[in-house]
């Protein structure tokens, strides 16, 4: 008797949640399973994170249960660095373990909590292998690329950011949104030296060479600088969607984004619970000043900072 061919499975949504250690990854899953449950959707978070303890969420897969960072550090005398190699690459040997425990949950939007190094989306493809085989699993996935915004701050770092977020985007190979998070607490690190668009829609990049131009100890890497920002724009893929994980407005405005990269179309409840949700925005738990105060500081498009718009007055 022939085999019986293998029925596929249902499609499944999600976002694969990635981006550098403490750019707010877990706090974002944590915030975006309580804001789409509250829009109707049954999430299910997947931690993929080998050294991640003390997880906040409400987690249906954790990958603990397989492997775990302490464990090979200790058994394999590895870093910190080789040890998440290892386990990342244990993972892809192993991923029946991680299909028989996904079949489980149906109807359901996934969120997948991943690691923080940056190596596991720019030069190893142990990652990128196991976000090919969901696909083939029929999970259509968003990456959300999330980034501090503090960064912001620092033209030499922003510019780093920017390298850091297209290499990602051309090696993980799925529909991509970068997020530059935190955003409530941008000011923290100083004033911006340009209005909050040009870092969101990564504007002419040679205003920031400028910038970096002034600083002696850039200048003379002037020549490789200005390489680095051909290269950005010449591919012109990078943007980032501004992010408050207490802030609702904020938590639409992503979702909106990484729905219309996946394809996710949402039903009518969902629909209902969202207008119902932006009715009721007054005496909402989320903190809207912050990010506001954020926005209407840096709305000048003249390409000058605050300090030199109030010079000029």
């Amino acid at each position: 008797m022939s085999a019986q061919p293998r029925v596929k499975p249902a499609l499944r949504f999600g976002q694969v949640v990635i981006g550098p250690p403490g750019s707010g990854k877990t706090t974002y899953c944590q915030g975006m399973q309580e804001f789409l449950t509250s829009l109707g959707r049954k999430v299910v978070v997947v931690n993929m994170d080998p050294a991640n303890e003390g997880i906040p969420y409400s987690c249906a897969v954790d990958i603990a249960e397989l492997v775990t960072l302490d464990d090979v550090m200790e058994n394999l005398k590895l870093g910190p660095n080789g040890g998440l190699l290892y386990c990342m690459e244990y993972v892809e040997a192993n991923l029946d373990w991680l299909e028989s425990k996904l079949t489980q949950y149906s109807d359901c939007y996934f969120l997948f909590d991943c690691p923080g190094q940056v190596e596991l989306y720019t030069h190893q493809s142990s990652v990128k292998n196991i976000f090919s085989q969901l696909a083939k699993w029929n999970f259509r996935l968003t990456a959300v690329h999330l980034v501090d915004s503090h960064y912001c701050a620092d033209p030499a770092k922003f510019i780093s950011v920017l390298c850091t977020s297209l290499s990602t985007m051309l090696h993980v190979e799925l529909p991509h949104v970068n997020v530059l998070s935190k955003l409530d607490l941008i000011e923290q690190y100083g004033s911006l030296a340009f209005n909050l668009d040009f870092y969101t829609e990564v504007m002419d990049l040679t205003y920031l060479l400028d910038h970096l131009a002034a600083d002696p100890f850039f200048k003379k890497f002037h020549h490789l600088n200005e390489k680095l920002a051909e290269v950005i724009q010449d591919y012109s893929l990078v943007s980032f969607v501004p992010l408050n994980v207490q802030d609702k407005d904020s938590m639409i405005q992503v979702l909106q984004a990484v729905d219309k990269a996946n394809g996710y179309c949402f039903g009518d409840l969902e629909e209902r619970n969202l207008q119902a949700m932006m009715s009721a925005a007054v005496g909402a738990d989320f903190q809207f000043s912050s990010t506001l105060g954020v926005q209407e500081r840096y709305v000048e498009t003249s390409g000058k900072s605050v300090d030199e718009e109030m010079m000029e007055l």
